[in-house]
């Protein structure tokens, strides 16, 4: 398999419909929920809504900071429905980068027209991180068109913060993916490791929340290294975005290290 590039552009080949399809289905999201915020949030009523809500759910799903706009987005949007949809979609293309391929026997294919199974991790990994860029550039866009009409009241440069934030978790799901079916060959431990990161993320940041006592948890939750910070309002958290970033690098470091060496299943 010859040519520059050519197991990248093969999966923007095989994927392009399934790269626009999540494109509306995220733009579609940040259309139907942020104009919302004009609406009830920026004249006071989304404190008195949170005011009604329990406690417990209001520091668990981080409520207590949709009063503002940067705050709204980042409890609707970017630190929830974004945030789901993007591990949905960066955990499939992980998946499929390696251990989808090698358990339907396309891998095996692949490698034998002579091409070297780094650069099969490298391309694929480089084509998942480049339709991540592709939904970042359309969520800045968007974001930053509605921002002004929504009364939001976010910096534009916040705006890129807050989307390279929500691409990093994403990009540590895909990573997690990638490098665990690297490993394993398998599937259902590549699907499981992404969505794990994830999940577990979520659950130790909305049990952290619960109290003083438990906000230790924060320490051990990619979710809670992202936001706990919101760059929304506050600028990019570097070290966040390093850790995010860093760690995805070694998830992907570590799988090439196991999958240059192992036994690929026929």
């Amino acid at each position: 398999m010859n040519g520059t590039l050519a197991l990248f552009r093969r999966v923007f080949a095989g994927s392009w419909r399934g790269l626009i399809g999540w494109i509306v289905g995220i733009s579609g999201a940040l259309l139907l929920y942020l104009p919302l915020y004009s609406s009830f949030g920026a004249n006071g009523e989304m404190d008195a809504i949170i005011d009604t809500l329990p406690d417990a759910l209001v520091k668990s799903m981080g409520y207590d900071q949709l009063g503002t706009g940067a705050g709204y987005a980042q409890g609707t949007f970017f630190g929830l429905i974004g945030f789901a949809l993007l591990t949905i979609a960066a955990v499939g293309w992980g998946t499929s980068a390696i251990a989808s391929d090698e358990e339907n026997g396309q891998l095996e294919l692949t490698l034998a027209h002579a091409v070297s199974r780094g650069r099969v991790l490298v391309e694929r990994t480089a084509a998942i991180v480049a339709k991540l860029a592709i939904i970042g550039v359309v969520v800045i866009g968007l974001t930053w068109a509605l921002n002004e009409p929504s009364d939001l009241g976010i910096e534009p440069w916040n705006i890129v913060a807050g989307t390279a934030t929500m691409l990093g978790l994403a990009m540590l799901s895909a990573a997690a993916s990638i490098g665990v079916g690297a490993m394993t060959g398998s599937r259902t431990w590549a699907i499981g490791a992404g969505a794990g990161v994830a999940v577990v993320g979520y659950v130790l940041h909305a049990v952290g929340n619960q109290s003083e006592d438990l906000e230790w948890l924060h320490n051990f939750s990619p979710y809670s290294w992202a936001w706990d910070v919101n760059p929304l309002a506050e600028g990019p958290d570097w070290t966040a975005l390093g850790l995010l970033y860093g760690i995805s690098l070694l998830l992907l470091i570590a799988g090439w290290l196991v999958f240059r060496k192992r036994d690929i299943a026929t």
